[in-house]
């Protein structure tokens, strides 16, 4: 079984948008890209994790909308069991 420190999440619209703000995030901070998932009306949201503050700056980083606008963002410290598996099959489903 598998432990995040947490998971940073990041909601924006479209693909192209998804790939800058993951950039930003990588760069800003000691993170590992996770996966992301797209919705209907091409909202992609964007997993991280890595230990919370690393996380958390990440997050930030990109919260203020420079590139494109932030739709949603959140840091889940400690994930539970199920939250893991909801990003291992968000994970699956890419493949």
């Amino acid at each position: 079984m598998a432990s995040y420190g947490a998971f940073g999440l990041v909601e924006v619209l479209g693909e192209a948008n998804a790939v800058i703000v993951l950039d930003q995030m990588l760069k800003a901070a000691e993170v590992k890209y996770e996966t992301q998932d797209t919705k209907c009306g091409g909202h992609a949201l964007v997993f991280v994790s890595g230990d919370v503050s690393s996380v958390k700056a990440a997050v930030d980083c990109v919260k203020g909308g420079e590139y494109c606008k932030i739709f949603n963002s959140a840091v889940i410290s400690n994930p539970s069991q199920e939250m893991i598996e909801i990003v291992d099959m968000f994970k699956a489903r890419r493949k």
